[in-house]
């Protein structure tokens, strides 16, 4: 059978260039991860940088061009990944459209601003699918959490705070609206819901320094009531942090980078007639396939054009809504 053709617009570090970090589990990159699939090839690259070409050239031996819509005319690709600088994404995505490549994998956050998200979405209105790469979707660490939740095994959902250091110096605005994409979607992912901001109290988020709260909750379908949420974005710090804390009925689910726990409530050793929480046995070992899963999720699409994926465009839509929504961002 023949293979799966697809190219990259976009040859920076999430295209390529990490590959190279000896800790990561592999495939980190989408030039990994298409290289590892057995139903794909390959084709080519793009960037504006003459760089980027040349080390993308040497590391997968593929032709690389300046133009990406000769890339997408000379090998009518049926995947094509976006993952340049946000603010191309809509014109990388519309022009592998209108080129009929059939699956797009546009890098997050899905755009810049609203109005470019949103045309993004309406792509798919003429059968082009959009998977946004919210890779969180996709790690078996996370769908194994998502099973916790959806079954209720520690009872009913009460609340969920979410954690956010990504850089000591960086403004509180750029962690949120780059890193904070993958932790709004994977709240919205796990609990099944959408995120609604109310209020923020702490730091402005235009700062350097010090830590913002920002307080609000997850809607989910109704007659379900809301989830009272709380996302923690600081710097300052020497170390990074991406956890999400599910607090419920009868105990705590806590997941991150490299964090797996789940705590269940049992008789407290410390005082009659209350209880605690104790932690279970049950941890997360082995590889989360987080590239490898998302990438068999675009062949899927492309063998059945009516299939939906898992990251859909409106779920990456949805997270530039929820990021918007935030009055006051300075």
């Amino acid at each position: 059978m023949e293979k799966i053709k697809a190219v990259i617009a976009g040859l920076g570090r999430i295209a390529s260039l990490l590959e190279e970090d000896c800790l990561r589990e592999k495939p980190c990159t989408h030039a990994g991860a298409i290289t590892a699939n057995p139903d794909c090839v390959l084709c080519g690259g793009f960037d504006i940088d003459e760089e980027r070409r040349r080390l993308f050239a040497e590391k997968w031996q593929v032709p690389v061009y300046e133009n990406c819509g000769e890339m997408l005319r000379l090998h009518r690709p049926q995947i094509l990944t976006v993952a340049t600088h946000p603010d191309s994404h809509y014109r990388y995505c519309r022009l592998g459209a209108e080129n009929n490549v059939p699956v797009i994998i546009c890098e997050k956050p899905l755009a810049d601003n609203i109005r470019c998200a949103r045309k993004i979405r309406r792509l798919e209105n003429n059968g082009t699918v959009i998977i946004t790469n919210h890779e969180r979707r996709y790690s078996n660490d996370y769908l194994r959490a998502k099973t916790i939740l959806d079954e209720e095994k520690l009872g009913a959902l009460l609340e969920i705070r979410a954690v956010l250091y990504m850089g000591k110096n960086r403004r509180l605005l750029d962690q949120l609206w780059h890193d904070g994409t993958h932790l709004a979607d994977a709240v919205m992912f796990l609990a099944d819901g959408r995120l609604k901001h109310r209020r923020r109290f702490g730091s402005r988020l235009g700062s350097r320094n010090g830590t913002a709260w920002l307080e609000g909750e997850l809607v989910k379908d109704k007659p379900k009531p809301p989830v009272p949420t709380l996302l923690e974005i600081g710097a300052g710090r020497d170390h990074l942090v991406f956890e999400i804390e599910f607090s419920c009925e009868k105990g705590r689910l806590r997941i991150g980078n490299g964090i797996f726990e789940v705590w269940e409530s049992s008789p407290s050793p410390y005082a009659e007639k209350f209880r605690s929480l104790k932690k279970t046995d049950e941890k997360f070992c082995g590889h989360t396939d987080y590239f490898a899963n998302m990438l068999k999720d675009a062949v899927c699409c492309v063998k059945d054009p009516k299939r939906k994926p898992v990251s859909k465009a409106q779920d990456g839509l949805k997270v530039i809504e929820y990021l918007n929504s935030i009055k006051r961002w300075r």
